[in-house]
């Protein structure tokens, strides 16, 4: 088990990604409606944060909510939205002792107006705080956000000659945050799932077998552990990055 102790504070990952997944099956294993399963995942999201301010983490993205996920059963669509924006404001007060500041990505407007009202406090609350800066990924996939930032290009009137990566990237939403350093997913499952595709160019991937609600501290510390092992080369040769060092 890795503790705190062994984690280098002077190497921690900037950013972090989480895909969040395993909330369902771990519900049918307790033989549970798949709610039961999302209720208990908010444990494991307490426990992110709170691990993420111990190691000096500057930025948590959680992939919370996809534009994909609106195509699951209505009545667990309504539970999921209501259960998120409770359990935002129930935490309010966990986010403002920790100096979290909760921001968000995604198609905001698709947000049930009376549920984006309620999110826009909580970011207004904790605006000021800058210790860790929450990124909900809330109604988001990197399609439709790519697609986006095209339509946005493309209203600009901008000439092809005049578009580049540093162009694309000011139209994403996430162009306020440095790209991901290191990206976790729960669950077993070996995939991305349309999260972050152009952020993820260079982010180290790491897949834990843990289901979300049973993600600790622990779990947290020896993902971060994992990173810190690893040489990141962005395109160099090894040679090339120990002689940087």
């Amino acid at each position: 088990m890795v503790t705190l102790d062994q984690i280098d504070k002077t190497r921690v990952p900037q950013h972090v990604a989480i895909i969040m997944d395993g909330n369902g099956r771990w519900a049918m294993k307790q033989q549970q409606e798949r709610l039961f399963g999302h209720h208990n995942g908010l444990t494991a999201v307490r426990q992110a944060v709170e691990a993420a301010v111990q190691m000096g983490v500057k930025y948590l993205t959680l992939y919370t909510f996809s534009t994909e996920n609106w195509n699951r059963p209505q009545a667990e669509v309504e539970g999921l939205m209501e259960l998120l924006i409770t359990a935002i404001e129930d935490n309010t007060k966990m986010l403002m002792e920790n100096g979290v500041k909760l921001e968000t990505i995604g198609d905001f407007g698709r947000i049930p107006e009376r549920s984006r009202e309620r999110f826009r406090q909580c970011m207004k609350q904790t605006a000021a705080n800058s210790t860790l800066t929450l990124v909900i990924a809330l109604s988001y996939s990197s399609r439709w956000e790519i697609a986006e930032a095209l339509k946005k290009i493309c209203n600009q009137g901008l000439k092809a000659e005049d578009v580049n990566e540093e162009t694309l990237r000011n139209y994403l939403t996430t162009k306020d945050y440095p790209d991901p350093d290191l990206l976790i997913r729960t669950g077993g499952e070996l995939r991305i799932s349309n999260f972050l595709l152009w952020q993820m160019a260079y982010t180290e991937l790491y897949f834990s077998d843990q289901l979300w609600p049973d993600f600790k501290h622990e779990d947290f510390y020896a993902a971060v552990f994992d990173y810190q092992s690893r040489q990141r080369r962005f395109g160099k040769t090894e040679a090339q990055v120990e002689a940087s060092e």
